[in-house]
């Protein structure tokens, strides 16, 4: 049985709600519980406020191996800051109109949109994706496009960020979308503190393409992992993609090869993520000078700084800072010393 978490009434918390309809998957439920339900004793404070819904007292889950029970019922959609919609396999059964309404109304009232692997038909069905970007599982996008040819589908990436509506495409890139979120609402020193407890990986972005069917290497490929620990630790210096090679005695294709094995991106693109995420670390502790920023996490310059942090998050360093920077008290200034009258 299912409880609803006693974060729903926290005060002031951003509200997270997840629709659970019939069928739906157990693993992106788990998913969504993991990244926003769980209480957060290694940062010192809950992020969000969390409830599971649903339309029915019981629903049962994909292919019955799960009932929920005991948990609310839509009228928490209506108290939602982000809303994650049910998905479910069958992807050609309609949505009860009770869940889609409650998608509608949430849409209407400015809420977020989450949608997880199929959720993303969901959303589509529900009529608030007609001309946004959003993503799904490639296996379907054939079935998707012939349906909703008014969403602007991108069926080759892990998630999509279109604002207020935000599509995961497959089950895993759900922990993806969900681990974004966290860094888009509190900065990466929290995502990255979410990522190690999950014992996950942080550095996925939305833009890296989904696996897509492709055979097994014929041997065993070593793991990234020392390389990448060697790395990170040397993100100020001027380390290039031949740096790397050499430091794993591999030529720079087989490196590349490696990457897009282990981790789906390139050797170049997680270098560079990896000093975006620094970067964010130096601001959100308060570093405000930008050029110290740039030089310390090996982003160069400020420009180059500028360029890469607002693509990555779509903030302005100084944006960035107002958001997620520290908030202390100025201190109180000085007095100057009170002067004696003269006798």
């Amino acid at each position: 049985m299912a409880q609803e978490s006693s974060q729903a009434v926290g005060a002031g918390l951003h509200r997270v709600v997840v629709l659970v309809d019939e069928n739906s998957n157990p693993f992106e439920l788990g998913c969504a519980t993991e990244v926003f339900g769980l209480r957060r004793p290694e940062i010192g404070r809950d992020l969000y406020a969390f409830t599971l819904c649903s339309p029915e007292p019981r629903t049962v889950l994909r292919d019955g191996f799960f009932t929920l029970t005991g948990v609310a019922d839509l009228a928490a959609a209506e108290r939602a800051d982000t809303l994650i919609v049910p998905n479910r396999p069958d992807i050609e059964t309609p949505r009860r109109p009770a869940v889609l309404e409650a998608i509608r109304r949430a849409h209407a009232r400015g809420a977020r949109l989450l949608g997880f692997c199929s959720g993303a038909f969901t959303l589509a069905e529900a009529g608030v994706l007609a001309g946004r970007r959003a993503t799904a599982h490639w296996q379907w996008a054939d079935r998707f496009r012939a349906r909703f040819p008014d969403v602007l589908l991108e069926p080759d990436v892990l998630f999509v960020d279109d604002g207020d509506i935000l599509t995961a495409a497959g089950s895993a890139a759900a922990l993806d979308l969900g681990l974004y979120v966290v860094h888009r609402d509190h900065g990466a020193e929290v995502a990255n503190a979410v990522s190690r407890r999950l014992v996950f990986a942080a550095h996925r972005d939305g833009g890296q393409r989904q696996f897509v069917e492709r055979p097994l290497p014929p041997v065993p490929q070593e793991s990234l992992a020392p390389l990448l620990a060697w790395a990170a630790e040397r993100l100020a210096e001027p380390l290039t993609v031949a740096d790397l090679a050499t430091r794993a005695a591999v030529s720079q294709a087989t490196l590349h090869r490696r990457f897009r094995g282990q981790l789906g991106t390139t050797p170049l693109a997680w270098l560079t993520g990896e000093r975006v995420t620094l970067a964010c670390r130096l601001i959100e502790r308060g570093e405000e000078r930008l050029d110290v920023v740039a030089r310390d996490s090996g982003l160069g310059t400020a420009a180059n700084l500028r360029a890469r942090l607002r693509r990555e998050t779509g903030l302005s360093p100084t944006a960035y800072r107002q958001r997620f920077g520290r908030t202390e008290l100025p201190e109180p200034a000085p007095t100057a010393p009170q002067s004696r009258a003269a006798p």
